[in-house]
């Protein structure tokens, strides 16, 4: 099967849907610092003979730290992008390949590190935002045909996800505050779709990907709607509107707005994006954030490679920033049926912007850390099917995931007029079409957590994880042996109990119980 940039493991192509719809289509702040040394001696060792890169630099919060600090950086060589003094996290470029290393020695530096192995590009100014015409195609017509009939969106006869999770029922008691708004931080959102429009929050979206915040209109949408749909598609299982038109969200009466993170063709999620994205989302009063990837180039950050340490720093901080501002953070746990709590793991994809396929590492997930997934306060989600089965890609772990939603699996497949085992939603263009990942099961969850935001307006981020984990339905270990295409490819070993285990964390979400007081 197809891997879908950008959540490169954490979003799979689905097959063709039959609807005729387009043929394409988931660190605490550290605590030590570097020995002293005078911000003087950095001057001596600059050269800026190396590629353009990107920095990231954590340090103290205090005002003389932070005006030392970006000091060292010009004199390093270096050019501050934007500095996120509240979460001492400054952003930097230079062409000084000792860059990194004379900041690590500054006086109240924590960590720092180039977040890419890639040089930076010119950056992009084409943005997309021209809405296109409906493609409903001859089984999506006899599916509105029924839906309408039923009193249903006209494609929800195909949303076996949303009576899965209870999300139908929710919507009749509650259907979301328009109080509440999901930041999606991802690809970019179509806020042009007629199922987005009536819920897309223009004045709670912007572009993060150069590391600073764009809020000119527009600046939100993909690049390419026809690579760039990822984020579109997460919003629609979010907040798609009960309006009449295409599908619906699992909380379709709140806002959703879009923080496009990926860069321009490639669609790499770098550190100081989502830094901003973060820090974005919790200072324009969003409540919940989605976020279906995980920071590039790394798939697991480990603490004793400087670069990866200041990546995950940087990210931690802007994180658990967001989460004191009251924002719940849901992140999806990955499409490699890997075990989070395993004792090693054989990473052969990072760093992946090198051009070329790098060598194989063996990690401890438990000391090397997915980001955002596994960083603290962080919702994990794995990935269940029609049969609220684990899904066959979907990682998994004991402590490492919280909880479960339907994110689609081809091996399970739906009694439905389309026999797709994936998750419809919205596309650029004012098009559908079915996905398959974690990064669908995320959002189902994020849904879930705005309409308990709706319900319960003044809960803490961790009262609402609580609420999540309370409420949600644990189908169990399987009894049998888990092999689900009898290869032994995709063969996981469930643990734990009936209340908690590893495939499902505490179970999956449950909308309607999300709206019932």
């Amino acid at each position: 099967m197809a891997q879908l940039r950008p959540r490169r493991r954490h979003a799979l192509l689905a097959a063709p849907v039959g609807l005729a719809l387009t043929a394409s289509l988931g660190f605490l702040p550290g605590a030590a610092s570097a020995a002293p040394q005078d911000v003087t001696a950095v001057r001596a060792a600059t050269t800026t003979d190396g590629p353009l890169l990107s920095y990231v630099v954590n340090t103290a919060t205090d005002r003389a730290t932070l005006a030392k600090v970006k000091k060292a950086v010009k004199q390093a060589g270096g050019t501050v992008v934007v500095s996120y003094d509240k979460i001492g996290v400054v952003v930097a470029h230079s062409k000084n390949p000792e860059f990194a290393k004379a900041l690590r020695a500054v006086p109240g530096v924590q960590s720092a590190g180039a977040t890419r192995t890639a040089p930076l590009k010119a950056a992009a100014t084409t943005q997309y935002g021209k809405p296109q015409p409906l493609k409903l195609g001859k089984d999506g017509a006899k599916s509105l045909a029924r839906s309408t009939a039923t009193g249903q969106e006209p494609l929800e006869g195909l949303q076996w996800d949303l009576p899965a999770i209870g999300a139908d029922k929710a919507a009749k008691v509650n259907p979301g505050s328009k109080n509440v708004t999901v930041a999606v931080i991802d690809t970019g959102v179509d806020d042009t779709h007629p199922d987005l429009a009536p819920n897309f929050a223009a004045n709670q979206s912007a572009s993060c990907v150069s590391g600073k915040a764009d809020t000119t209109p527009g600046a939100w949408r993909p690049f390419d709607p026809k690579t760039d749909y990822h984020g579109t598609h997460v919003a629609g299982t979010i907040a798609a509107a009960r309006n009449g038109v295409g599908v619906a969200g699992v909380a379709p009466g709140v806002k959703v707005s879009g923080i496009k993170v990926s860069t321009p063709k490639d669609s790499f999620f770098y550190a100081e994006s989502v830094v901003c994205a973060f820090v974005f989302a919790a200072d324009h009063g969003a409540s919940v954030t989605n976020n279906s990837y995980y920071v590039d180039p790394w798939l697991f950050n480990c603490p004793d490679n400087l670069d990866q340490k200041a990546i995950a720093d940087a990210v931690g901080r802007a994180a658990q920033y967001a989460q004191g501002k009251g924002v719940v953070n849901v992140a999806s746990a990955g499409n490699d049926n890997f075990d989070l709590a395993a004792d090693k793991i054989v990473d052969t994809g990072s760093p992946n912007d090198t051009g070329s396929k790098p060598p194989a590492r063996t990690v401890d997930p438990k000391v090397c850390l997915d980001v955002p997934a596994q960083l603290p306060g962080v919702v994990t989600v794995s990935a269940t099917g029609v049969k609220s089965a684990k899904s066959f890609y979907s990682n998994y772990g004991l402590k490492a995931v919280d909880v479960a939603a339907p994110g689609g699996d081809t091996m399970q497949v739906p009694d439905a007029p389309a026999k797709e085992g994936g998750i419809l939603s919205t596309m650029p263009g004012g098009d559908w079409a079915y996905l398959q990942g974690t990064s669908m099961a995320g959002p189902h969850v994020a849904g879930v957590a705005a309409l308990l935001k709706s319900t319960h307006p003044k809960s803490s981020p961790q009262e609402i994880q609580w609420l999540l984990k309370a409420q949600a339905k644990n189908p169990g270990c399987p009894t049998a042996s888990y092999d689900p295409d009898g290869t032994g490819k995709w063969k996981a070993a469930c643990t734990g109990n009936k209340n908690v285990n590893s495939f499902y964390g505490y179970g999956i979400v449950d909308a309607l119980s999300a709206v019932q007081d």
